[in-house]
């Protein structure tokens, strides 16, 4: 008897514990505005493209005065660069060795090492001035006119410098945004700059290539070619409707750095 009494005990008490023990939850996401983030936003129908893309990237101003222009000459340059420019350098890539196109590029990175160092002159940049300096030296001399490229594995690296950066470093403002034909985004001042450097490089005629380059226009379009074969933007590649601005801004963007450094 006293047996199954305790039988009956333990029984009731495990009853008991099961009836204690909380049901599992079941987990429910709450509405923390997250789950669905469009679901609010509301367009305007009457907003055209360009209104949008400026309300949508206010925070990408630059100052375009001329927008309307650059805009139909960007699409001339994408065009262009698409039908004319970007097949030639296949072509070039297709028919001209490896070591030719490094070649090229190695001699011609010499000759803009020239109004490099000009400029770095007139920014007062001893150090750079000094590598430039060296560069020049070196590829000249052991590069073979600049066809190779050992200062570079010697530590002293190509540095850019132009006379659009010699006048913002003193001061002289941007003004407004540019885009050239072919030749891609800018602004007054670094147009200008432009002008300079070309002027000036034909004026050193080092190693008497503008004087070559007049009586051998192939020369200029073999420099072309080079610097679109060496500069990795394409047009299009952002896959993005707002690609101009962002474009727009980053030059602008990457040319305040240039002068500051």
């Amino acid at each position: 008897m006293v047996k199954r009494l305790l039988i009956a005990s333990a029984l009731l008490a495990s009853g008991l514990a099961q009836a204690e023990e909380p049901a599992p939850r079941t987990s429910v996401a709450e509405a923390d505005g997250f789950t669905a983030p469009l679901k609010e936003l509301k367009f305007n129908p009457g907003l055209d493209q360009r209104e949008f893309e400026r309300s949508t990237l206010a925070a990408l101003n630059v100052y375009d005065p001329l927008e309307s222009m650059n805009r139909r000459i960007y699409h001339f340059n994408y065009r262009f660069d698409q039908w004319v420019f970007l097949p030639v350098v296949d072509g070039y890539r297709y028919v001209t060795p490896g070591f030719v196109r490094s070649g090229v590029s190695n001699f011609f990175s010499n000759l803009s090492d020239v109004p490099n160092l000009f400029n770095s002159l007139l920014q007062l940049k001893g150090k750079r001035s000094m590598e430039i300096t060296a560069r020049l030296l070196l590829n000249t001399t052991i590069g073979v006119a600049g066809l190779w490229d050992p200062a570079t594995k010697m530590g002293l690296p190509y540095q850019g410098e132009d006379f659009g950066q010699t006048l913002g470093f003193y001061g002289v403002p941007e003004g407004p945004y540019l885009m050239l034909p072919i030749l891609g985004p800018s602004n007054l001042r670094d147009t200008g700059g432009l002008v300079v450097d070309y002027v000036a490089e034909n004026q050193i005629n080092f190693l008497n290539v503008a004087e070559v380059s007049g009586n051998h226009p192939e020369v200029v379009v073999l420099r072309a070619v080079d610097r679109r074969y060496t500069t990795r933007f394409r047009y299009g590649q952002l896959n993005s409707p707002f690609e101009y601005e962002k474009v727009r801004y980053v030059y602008t963007e990457a040319r305040k750095l240039q002068i500051a450094e």
